[in-house]
């Protein structure tokens, strides 16, 4: 007997598939198109035999490297906000990674964010700072502004006495292109409320951020 070949099913969790499920969009194909027009631009073949799956997989990639565009940040944390009266120190969360593109040339770049407040009775759930980062980061962005959005979006949602927030990344924009500069890094900050207007707190925040590193 004959065996079955295996089907291969479109998944949000595996954007790189083979074969989909169900028919295109016309939009979808539009995509799909116009990478076949940059393709034929830089001087390759899209009917070759290694390309001809490359612009499904690339439309798959941009959907799922931009998929923070689908989401409101303010309704990801609004669920997770809770009252806590007894506690008024700083709340850092450290080392968050995040991949986002740049939107000058939809290059990646990438690295680590660093998120405090001081709450004023209101706490919020220690993962929705990382769900945060992450849907303001998969979309087309500026580090310099990709900072502001969680800080003000912490600010707004939580309204603590203060937010800090510093991104350290990497810009491949820089490295693959450009001035090719392969060991250079951006650090971004933003400082909000007693963050911004008083030294002692700021100092703490940068204390800690500086915590078991050399």
């Amino acid at each position: 007997m004959r065996a079955r070949k295996p089907r291969l099913i479109s998944s949000d969790r595996s954007p790189d598939f083979e074969h989909e499920a169900g028919q295109k969009s016309s939009a979808d194909t539009a995509v799909e198109d116009a990478v076949r027009l940059i393709m034929r631009h830089i001087g390759e073949d899209p009917e070759r035999e290694g390309l001809k799956l490359t612009p499904g997989r690339v439309r798959h990639a941009l959907e799922f490297l931009t998929r923070g565009y689908r989401d409101d940040p303010k309704v990801a944390i609004n669920g997770a906000v809770f009252s806590e009266e007894e506690y008024q120190e700083i709340i850092l969360c450290k080392d968050l990674d995040f991949y986002s593109l740049c939107e000058h040339h939809l290059l990646p770049f990438f690295g680590k964010a660093h998120l405090a407040y001081l709450p004023n009775r209101r706490i919020i759930g220690l993962s929705k700072l990382a769900r945060l980062v992450e849907i303001y980061a998969r979309r087309l962005q500026v580090q310099e502004r990709l900072t502001t959005q969680i800080a003000h979006t912490l600010m707004e949602e939580l309204e603590p006495l203060g937010v800090g927030v510093v991104l350290e990344a990497e810009h491949l924009c820089m490295r693959m292109r450009g001035v090719e500069k392969q060991n250079c890094y951006v650090t971004t900050s933003a400082m909000l409320g007693v963050f911004r207007t008083h030294f002692e707190t700021r100092q703490e925040f940068m204390n800690l951020l500086r915590n078991g590193k050399p």
